[in-house]
């Protein structure tokens, strides 16, 4: 007899993905699933689209937000906890699983609340605003970084890294064709990397460097950017959004992108070359940890945001594009932050936590 578990974890790519991969290794165990997000998170689209039930509170920051949202949120709140509450009793909730992000706070509280086992999996090399504020309180954290442990009870924590498609643990090193390079960064694109690869374009032109860029810009940015491109007569192409992103992985020498958790640990899958620009508005500034856990291992390479330029993107592209030992290194050291059976071992916990919860309610 299966279980029923609620995941919960929305807003962006990086809170929903990892979920719906756990939840999709406990739909072929045989256990029922529904989500808890909001209608305007990602969740909204990428649940349905997976094949899962989802129900909508309302929630949203308190943590490094203005005044006006900080009270927006708190007249919400008791309301997203009532409703969090109702259909965790509904579903007959055994457990919880939460991968962070605003709707996962009402949820989680909800469920230490009625008793439920709470599971958390938190991929930043910093906890997030709501996961240090329960961290004593859950079944398990399931961490993506080793120095993430000091943060959680040392018997309720462990580290099992990001749940992560399996196409990008399928990919090998390019052997031929032009060095390329992959700029992404993520779906909505990044200003400072438009900005510095475009200044970059005639640096690599007027140097006769034999690179092709495939540079993801996001939809705002695509075109201001696809014609000057175009006009560069750089081999490449710039997209405004990548779908098929394990393939372009594929295909590219080396990755220039932000350092959000996702993205990291798609990189540490492929055992990627990259240089990290850290996103310097992430919530606790988590990204620059997150590349910094990487630079320290020579698993990366990361530049500040401030100090990202076409300059800079030249120099760093061309300083790995011509020392190939040293690209190799990098891509050996990222491998060992990969981490093939995250999902797996995500759904073993939460079968575990609800098997205990079974059998104290019967006992």
């Amino acid at each position: 007899m299966g279980f029923s578990f609620v995941m919960t974890g929305g807003g962006t790519g990086g809170h929903v993905i990892p979920a719906i991969a756990v939840a999709r290794v406990l739909r072929d165990r045989g256990h029922r699933l529904l989500f808890i997000g909001t209608k305007e998170g990602m969740e909204a689209r990428l649940v349905p689209e997976a094949g899962f039930e989802i129900e909508f509170i309302q929630s949203g920051g308190l943590n490094r937000v203005g005044l006006v949202k900080q009270l927006q949120t708190a007249t919400r709140l008791p309301l997203g906890l009532g409703r969090s509450a109702g259909i965790l009793r509904r579903f007959g909730a055994a457990a919880v699983f939460s991968t962070g992000g605003f709707v996962a706070g009402p949820v989680s509280v909800s469920a230490l609340l009625l008793g439920k086992p709470l599971v958390i999996m938190e991929p930043n090399a910093v906890p997030g605003f709501a996961n240090r504020k329960i961290a004593k309180r859950v079944h398990r954290a399931l961490l993506g970084f080793e120095e993430t442990l000091r943060w959680f009870p040392p018997a309720a924590a462990e580290v099992t890294g990001l749940p992560v498609r399996r196409e990008f643990f399928e990919n090998e090193s390019k052997q031929s064709g032009p060095f390329t390079v992959l700029v992404t960064g993520g779906s909505r694109g990044a200003r400072t990397l438009n900005r510095a690869g475009r200044e970059s374009w005639p640096l690599f032109r007027n140097s006769g460097s034999p690179v092709r860029i495939v540079h993801q810009t996001g939809p705002a940015e695509y075109d201001a950017l696809v014609e000057v491109f175009r006009d560069s007569g750089l081999e490449g192409q710039v997209v405004p959004f990548i779908r098929d992103m394990p393939a372009a992985f594929r295909a590219a020498d080396l990755v220039v992108g932000r350092a959000g958790a996702g993205g990291v640990n798609e990189i540490a899958a492929a055992g990627m070359a990259s240089v990290l620009v850290p996103f310097p508005f992430a919530a606790d500034d988590h990204q620059r940890r997150n590349a910094e856990a990487l630079a320290r291992e020579g698993a990366a390479r990361m530049v500040l945001d401030a100090e990202m330029n076409g300059e800079r993107f030249f120099s760093e592209v061309e300083a790995l594009r011509t020392d190939s030992e040293a690209l190799a290194r990098m891509r050996d050291s990222v491998r060992r932050f990969a981490h093939p059976n995250a999902a797996e071992r995500a759904a073993d916990v939460l079968e575990e936590a609800a098997g205990n919860a079974t059998r104290r309610n019967v006992s």
